[in-house]
């Protein structure tokens, strides 16, 4: 059996444990709901087929749905339990499942919106915090569009080369003049850059990527240099992917100056294969 998760559950949070053992089938899900902040440090969701929430998807055992069950104070049959327990068709970029989740039961439990349906993302907007790990890739690996938009000073420090595995980079956003970059859950590896960055960086991404235009969805994931784990990293993350199509050469030209002596000369190699297998062919 599956499960969605979208608050405490997922990766790194309050009560992840309780999923141990039990394997990640995607990272970049969504199912149709409304996500709403409890005010407890948790948040609930509702019935919703025009919003969308965002988490996880775990294959689960008995004991392990036992285990949320008691988190969610979930009983079957109980008319006063605080989550109901149903069955949702999950979305993810290879497809979709079907998914227990836990939405709110007590009227009143979810109290603020949470507006992008992410709960990480929402705690981000929230705290502010003074400085976020960013993972770029594509076209943000290149240092020369920082400094035209005057914001260089905002990634100034770079931890360094790093892997994303379980992703593939793809030209899956469409613009009029070609694709742009995004990354696939497919099991693949993608290889960028680690930034840490001021909040205000974030705000100048949120500007760049389109995020409140609904272009670019801002998520984390788990990138590791030299085998070092760094955890819930920001990057960003197509919101409604279209078939690949080749970039402009302007834009594949920021990729190849951009990650040039900075990943690895076979993902370096990777990069100009595709291009060329997209038919862009770059020259500096």
């Amino acid at each position: 059996m599956k499960v969605f998760v979208y608050g405490t559950l997922r990766k790194h949070g309050r009560y992840h444990h309780l999923l141990d053992g039990n394997p990640c089938l995607a990272e970049q899900a969504w199912t149709y709901g409304e996500l709403f902040d409890t005010g407890h440090g948790y948040p609930a969701m509702k019935r919703s087929n025009q919003h969308k929430v965002y988490g996880e998807i775990y294959e689960i055992d008995d004991t392990t749905l036992f285990k949320l069950d008691i988190l969610e104070d979930y009983e079957e049959g109980r008319e006063d339990n605080e989550y109901d327990r149903i069955t949702v068709d999950v979305f993810t970029d290879s497809g979709s499942h079907r998914c227990f989740v836990y939405i709110e039961n007590q009227a009143g439990l979810g109290k603020v919106a949470v507006p992008h349906g992410d709960w990480k993302l929402h705690h981000l907007i929230e705290t502010k915090p003074r400085s976020i790990y960013y993972f770029a890739y594509g076209s943000c690996m290149d240092t020369e569009r920082f400094v035209k938009a005057n914001v260089d000073h905002y990634f100034d420090n770079v931890i360094g080369a790093s892997l994303l595995n379980g992703y593939s980079m793809k030209y899956l956003f469409a613009v009029e003049d070609g694709g742009r970059a995004d990354i696939i859950e497919d099991g693949e590896l993608t290889e960028g850059i680690l930034y840490e960055i001021p909040y205000e960086g974030v705000e100048y991404l949120f500007e760049r990527e389109g995020f409140y235009g609904g272009w670019y969805r801002p998520t984390f994931v788990d990138v590791t240099i030299n085998h070092q784990l760094y955890t819930d990293v920001l990057t960003f993350h197509v919101y409604e992917k279209q078939a690949e199509q080749a970039p402009p050469a302007h834009y594949a030209k920021e990729i190849l100056r951009g990650s040039k002596g900075r990943v690895s000369s076979e993902y370096y190699q990777k990069l100009e294969n595709e291009l060329a297998r997209l038919g862009c062919i770059v020259e500096f």
